[in-house]
């Protein structure tokens, strides 16, 4: 009974939104009220559940959402995409900027969380898009692709990571296995699947589109440009390697190079250095760079609250018990472990709609069955991670930022979108089968 309301649930959101136009935010309240009651939760708590689901996602991602807006929109404005886009069509050619951008998002989303790397290479996207008059779904998807692969895949980040400690992996196999699943899996739902993808039109986007720029300001060198757009990026990086060439350090630079790690404060940073970089010192006054600022803020509030939307939704359902229901009722299934595993997160996932609830909550059921079976728990690792990108729709906040900052319907969306995510979790279990035969 709680899957047909899961799948009820699911359905009319949908049809709110598509068939009702219902605004999205509103959508996601109304179903997951609904399905609180239908599924048993008391309703002295669901206000608790609604709270704790807006809380649980937004406080990670408001930040940096915000910050990253404000971080685009001046790249933007400045001149700054436009000379990056420039160096990076003049080095692959208009043919093959796919290409440039996939690995751009490969390496980029190696060490930044998915959100903060979306928000950082959507404005670099459109920033081709308007110069090349070029479709944004098509030059775009390949770097998303690839972000999500690594978010999925790859340590350092945090589901990967868990997962590892979980099964007692080594993590710089792991990785390594990782990069070998993660490369053909991004080539084909990428630059491959894109491909069929030309005829989708994104609706008219002006979030990161480049104004007719005031004569008395000056135009960022390529140097400047691109230095301030990937600054978060080098931070990152930058902190994640000290502790382990310095691994002497005392506790006091230690809070500082972790204080300066977190990605609130690095993208705080960035926007600092680029006030100036990209701002003042290229002729712009503080009032207007903070206009450029305050309008980032309102072209992404809805946004915001659609994503807080999903995290209400994927709350009900973890409040409810669903999804660890599904997968005790799944781990009775007679199959392969690694297959099995990829299967519960991949359903778990189309549920609740968070790749990491799916993956963690996966491996807390499949753990025993491990233990027993002798699988190598680095492809489990990369088996469950692979699940967890499966199913994304319309309870997933990734699906809603793509939707949204691309301005699709939702048919292009499923398309695309979700498309290009069953793609890369099926090549990823095909690959940790395929290395199965090999990794003992």
């Amino acid at each position: 009974m709680p899957f047909i309301i899961i799948i009820l649930s699911l359905a009319l959101l949908i049809v709110l939104i598509s068939r009702f136009k219902v605004n999205a935010f509103l959508s996601f309240l109304i179903v997951s009220i609904l399905a609180g009651i239908a599924l048993g939760i008391p309703l002295e708590n669901l206000p608790k559940s609604v709270n704790n689901g807006i809380a649980a996602i937004m406080g990670d991602l408001t930040l940096i959402i915000v910050l990253g807006a404000m971080l685009g929109k001046l790249v933007a404005e400045s001149g700054a995409a436009q000379k990056i886009a420039d160096v990076m069509v003049n080095a692959f050619g208009t043919k093959h900027i796919q290409w440039g951008l996939m690995v751009t998002g490969f390496i980029v989303g190696i060490p930044l969380f998915y959100g903060i790397g979306f928000i950082l290479l959507v404005p670099l996207i459109f920033s081709i898009v308007y110069k090349y008059k070029l479709p944004a779904v098509y030059i775009g998807l390949p770097m998303l692709a690839a972000l999500s692969v690594t978010h999925g895949f790859l340590p350092p980040h945090p589901s990967p990571v868990a997962l590892v400690s979980m099964f007692e992996a080594d993590m710089g196999l792991t990785l390594i296995y990782g990069l070998a699943v993660a490369i053909p899996s991004i080539i084909l739902a990428g630059p491959v699947f894109s491909k069929t993808l030309k005829n989708i039109k994104s609706g008219p986007v002006t979030l990161f589109e480049q104004k007719e720029t005031n004569n008395n300001y000056g135009t960022p060198g390529k140097f400047n440009s691109f230095i301030t757009a990937t600054l978060p990026v080098f931070l990152l990086i930058i902190v994640t390697v000290i502790p382990y060439c310095f691994p002497k350090m005392g506790d006091t630079t230690k809070s500082i190079v972790s204080f300066v790690g977190a990605p609130s404060i690095v993208m705080l940073l960035a926007v600092i250095v680029a006030t100036y970089s990209l701002g003042i010192s290229q002729g712009r006054k503080m009032k207007d760079i903070m206009e450029v600022y305050g309008d980032a803020v309102k072209d992404i509030a809805m946004i915001l609250l659609i994503i807080a939307g999903a995290g209400i939704f994927k709350q009900i359902m973890e409040d409810s018990g669903v999804s660890q229901e599904l997968a005790n009722v799944l781990k009775q299934l007679p199959i392969h472990p690694l297959i099995l595993g990829w299967l519960i997160a991949a359903i778990i996932r189309g549920c609740v709609g968070s790749a990491t609830v799916a993956a963690l909550t996966a491996a807390g059921v499949i753990m025993p069955l491990v233990a027993q079976s002798g699988v190598n728990p680095c492809l489990m690792v990369l088996s469950l991670g692979a699940g967890s990108l499966m199913f994304s729709h319309v309870n997933d906040a990734g699906f809603w930022m793509f939707k949204e900052y691309f301005n699709l319907s939702m048919k292009d969306t499923l398309r695309s979108w979700s498309v290009m995510e069953a793609i890369v979790s099926v090549m990823g279990l095909l690959g940790v089968l395929l290395l199965s035969l090999i990794v003992k």
